[in-house]
């Protein structure tokens, strides 16, 4: 289908899918995409570390309203930080976040995305998280100021995200109802993202980027299609054996003998139904293969969606020596991944990668002291008096159980939001120099990136990666 990649990086984690790794794939002219998740205390993060390449500087440069990026600059760069002390902290989201934590989010996906379409003319999306939804607007809106070509959004159901981006395209007053617990009633709650209430942007209207839903299932696919104003542009249908958060299974929740889901023929998806719909799909969920490629050209998709083969490669955000640690242990035959049914606060299945030292292993995992000072995963629910608190099952049992959360709903839970930060090399350390540990999460297919590892070799790039997947094309393909 023209004007549409045959290959899309899946946007991965907190910056796995970094601006650096989306830069290399869409410097083979497939699309690249960042990961949206986090990226305020990533670049809050990221400029306490010094900015050593200099590329934040370049990017700051570009923000259209120099006062604004200057705040951001000054509040957290720092050319000594002691490695050996906490972060800084930023504002928790929340659906009246103030000024400086908008500025924040503004700036930092605006940078994010810049700095993947620097040098070349390939699109870029940005991947969001459905269910972190009081984020969505400012980051869209920093996205479209740096002209994200498409926007990916799953883990829920972003029925709302095409008129939000008519709206912000529009630089409009713009409203997304949030979901909220303890809300019998189902009472309306809104976050709202008024551009022109933060600052005078001398910009009347901003390019509206595409809009790829990702969704599991033929119910679904129907209704971003069908009940969305407007339309979804396509859809990335994404089977269960894919990395991070995965749909669960329709249905009560059945685990087999490893405690991971089971996922039944309710679960399949008609590919020939998704095609009658008429729009754009790719495919994703272990098809980082070749042979995989040419399955989805042949069942009518305009390609495939990878992530796991991208998350290892030298690009990736993943620190490089936990990365290495990683490779080492697939190419000895000692990796294996785990669909983890509690382990996250969103209660979505997550696929966690069994490494040693990591939150996989039981001994670290109850070693950790619960603690939720990132707040993404936090859940809106409606207080006694009508106004809105947020707790998260990860959080410290007594304040969740305060909250009124359920006893039950924080057995297994992981600190995702920070565990991830770890995978990244920018765990945050505690006063009493305690190190937050890491979480690595991958799909499935993580045991056959030795596909790229022939021999001794122990590193791959972006570009291995996409060649190899266009290996096997069949001569008449375009």
């Amino acid at each position: 289908m023209p004007n549409f990649p045959m290959i899309i990086q899946g946007g991965m984690g907190v910056a796995v899918s970094n601006y650096t790794l989306a830069r290399a794939v869409g410097k083979t002219g497939n699309m690249g995409v960042i990961s949206g998740t986090g990226v305020d205390a990533v670049l809050s993060r990221r400029l306490q570390m010094g900015d050593p390449t200099g590329e934040l500087k370049d990017a700051f440069a570009a923000f259209p309203l120099p006062d604004m990026a200057k705040r951001v600059w000054d509040k957290y760069f720092r050319a000594d930080r002691d490695p050996s002390k906490p972060f800084l902290s930023r504002p928790l989201p929340n659906n009246e976040p103030g000024k400086a934590w908008f500025e924040l989010a503004i700036v930092a996906n605006f940078v994010e995305v810049w700095l993947a379409k620097r040098d070349h003319s390939a699109p870029i999306g940005i991947n969001l998280l459905e269910k972190i939804q009081i984020p969505h607007l400012a980051s869209l809106f920093g996205a479209m100021l740096a002209e994200v070509d498409f926007v990916l959004m799953g883990a829920g159901i972003p029925r709302q995200i095409p008129a939000a981006l008519d709206s912000l395209a529009e630089m409009k007053e713009t409203k997304y109802r949030i979901n909220v617990d303890d809300n019998p009633d189902n009472e309306a709650f809104y976050h709202t993202f008024d551009p022109k209430a933060i600052a005078e942007w001398g910009i009347s209207k901003l390019k509206r980027p595409k809009f790829l839903a990702i969704i599991s299932s033929n119910i679904l696919a129907l209704q971003m299609v069908k009940k969305c104003t407007p339309p979804v542009d396509g859809l990335i249908v994404e089977f269960p054996l894919a990395g991070g958060h995965n749909a669960p299974p329709r249905g009560p929740m059945v685990l087999d003998e490893n405690n991971e889901p089971i996922y039944g023929p309710k679960d399949e998806v008609d590919l020939a139904q998704i095609a009658e719909l008429g729009v754009p799909f790719w495919l994703a969920g272990a098809y980082g293969q070749p042979e995989k490629l040419n399955e989805a050209l042949e069942a009518g998709a305009c390609g495939i969606q990878v992530g796991t083969a991208f998350a290892f490669c030298n690009e990736s955000g993943i620190e490089p020596t936990l990365k290495q640690q990683i490779i080492n242990d697939v190419k000895a035959g000692n990796m294996s991944v785990h669909t983890n049914a509690s382990a996250s606060p969103t209660g979505f299945p997550f696929k966690v990668a069994q490494v040693k030292g990591t939150l996989s292993e039981i001994a670290t995992y109850k070693k950790r002291n619960r603690i939720c000072d990132l707040g993404y995963l936090r859940t809106p629910y409606r207080k006694d008096d009508g106004t809105l608190g947020y707790r998260c099952p990860s959080e410290p049992v007594e304040d969740y159980l305060k909250k009124g959360g359920k006893l039950e709903e924080t057995v297994g839970r992981m600190c995702v939001c920070n565990g991830l930060y770890g995978t990244i090399g920018m765990p945050q350390i505690r006063k009493d120099g305690a190190i937050e540990p890491t979480l690595v999460t991958s799909g499935n297919d993580l045991i056959k990136i030795t596909d790229f590892l022939p021999g001794d070799k122990t590193s791959y790039s972006a570009a291995d990666v996409v060649a190899h997947l266009l290996s096997k094309l069949p001569v008449t393909a375009k």
